[in-house]
């Protein structure tokens, strides 16, 4: 498979999904209780309520369109644990993931 570059395709979008991938980082940010820097990117971690489950879903779902070479794993343990949302990829992701997603803006470590 050919090497995706590191970079947004805003066009991969429509107007209503650009729109909707604004409220939806908003909601992101807004939700992380805390960030861990990985060697490869940065997981996230959130209250794992029906609503944050769903939303993060549907977040690596429009990310995906705009931004195909982002890895995402999503994690949700037994009642009571939190949600964790894992973004990554190769070499020059996590930096990426730093300047596009704030990282930084709350509770990384």
């Amino acid at each position: 498979m050919k090497e995706l570059p590191i970079a947004c395709d805003m066009t991969a979008l429509n107007a209503e999904q650009r729109e909707r991938q604004q409220v939806l980082m908003k909601n992101f940010h807004a939700s992380i209780q805390e960030t861990d820097g990985l060697d490869d990117g940065y997981a996230f971690r959130m209250e794992a309520d029906a609503a944050t489950i769903l939303a993060a879903a549907e977040f690596i779902t429009i990310e995906r369109l705009c931004c195909p070479f982002l890895t995402f794993e999503l994690a949700v343990g037994a009642a009571g644990d939190p949600l964790r949302l894992k973004v990554s990829g190769r070499a020059g992701v996590k930096e990426f993931i730093e300047a596009e997603f704030g990282v930084g803006l709350k509770g990384q470590s």
